[in-house]
This record gives structure tokens, C-alpha cells and sequence, in this order.
């Protein structure tokens, strides 16, 4: 056997390395299995709650460190796009009080809106481009620019750094994708209004 590999010098060296490579994969298998983290449940059940607008209102750089934030402790009520309705699903998760709305990272909205930017009045500045954290909008330096709707978050960053004022932030229109039916009044209410 060792006449072999004294004649033929690269077959050794090449046993020897895939000798080395099984040895050390299953060194490293075998940590990652054993050294395994798992990623916190928590947070991953705020962050599936949370609307995904990214807009950092809540004083987090998007929707996911802000989950993480609520699942180490920070308070609940810190997202405006989300509103109400994701304060109390919040609340329900994580088995607290649900508290209002903190005005202090704004109002919440009562429709979605999306940002419109009026195209004639446009001077092609990229500044709302670099502001939009979901790159919901088209357009080069110097050309028109303008919103993918579907895309678009409505969480209004784009407005402010607009040098000319040309952003609008209407609400969504109805669409087979967002449309829904209106909910009937309680009986309760019926019941009076027929009384009265």
C-alpha cells in the first residue's frame, strides 16, 4: 500500500483532503445541530400581525425590529399604520392591555391612502425614491417619476423630502383586491332607530 502512494503522490494527497473534508463536515454537522438557535416565536407572531408598511413611524427602521422590540417589551402601541385593530391583536397575543394609540408617532388613518405624485409638476429629483422604503416608485434623475400603487405602503415618507410638493396621499381606491362588504348595523341599533 505504501509503494502505491509512493508512486502515485497526488492520489495520496487527494485521499488524505477528502479524508480531512469528511472528518470536518461531520465535525460541523454535528454543531450545527447540536448549537442550533431558533429565532424567537414571539417575535415572529407580532411581526405576522404588524402591517408591513416599513414607514418607522413606530421609532424602529421597519415592522420586523420593531416586532422584536415588543417581544423584548417595548410597548404596543407605536404603530399608526396598524392602528387600533393591531393594538388589540397585539394585545390578545401577548396576553396584556390594550392601550391607545400613542400620538406622539401619529394618527392613525381611517382608509388606506397611496401616493400619488402628479407627473407634470415632477422635476425628476429622486429624493422620494430614496426616501420610499419599499421601492414603490419609478423613475430616474432628471425624468418623471411615479408610484406603483399596489406596492405602495401609504406610510407618506415621500412627501416631505418632495422639493416641490408634488406627492399626494389619497386614499386607495376600491378594488377587487381591497374591496369589502360593509358590515349591518348591530340589532340593537336597528331596534331603536324603528322605536324611534
Amino acid at each position: 500500500m505504501y509503494e502505491l502512494f509512493s508512486q502515485y503522490p497526488f492520489t495520496a494527497a487527494m485521499l488524505a483532503l477528502v479524508g480531512l473534508g469528511l472528518v470536518f463536515g461531520a465535525v460541523l454537522g454535528y454543531a450545527a445541530v447540536k448549537f442550533k438557535t431558533e429565532g424567537n416565536p414571539i417575535a415572529d407572531q407580532v411581526n405576522d400581525i404588524l402591517p408591513q408598511t416599513q414607514c418607522g413611524q413606530c421609532g424602529y427602521p421597519g415592522c420586523r425590529p420593531y416586532a422584536e422590540a415588543i417581544a423584548n417589551g417595548e410597548a404596543i402601541n407605536r404603530c399608526p399604520p396598524g392602528g387600533e385593530t393591531t393594538i388589540a391583536q397585539l394585545a390578545d397575543l401577548l396576553g396584556v392591555e390594550a392601550i391607545p394609540l400613542d400620538d406622539e408617532h401619529g394618527e392613525e388613518q381611517p382608509a388606506p391612502l397611496v401616493a400619488y405624485i402628479r407627473e407634470d409638476e415632477c422635476i425628476g429629483c429622486t429624493k422620494c425614491i430614496q426616501a420610499c422604503p419599499v421601492d414603490a416608485i419609478l423613475g430616474a434623475a432628471k425624468r418623471m417619476h411615479t408610484v406603483i400603487a399596489s406596492e405602495c405602503t401609504g406610510c407618506d415618507l415621500c412627501v416631505e423630502p418632495c422639493p416641490v410638493d408634488c406627492i399626494d396621499m389619497l386614499p386607495e381606491p376600491s378594488s377587487v383586491r381591497n374591496w369589502r362588504w360593509e358590515m349591518p348595523a348591530p340589532a340593537e341599533i336597528i331596534a331603536t332607530d324603528r322605536a324611534a
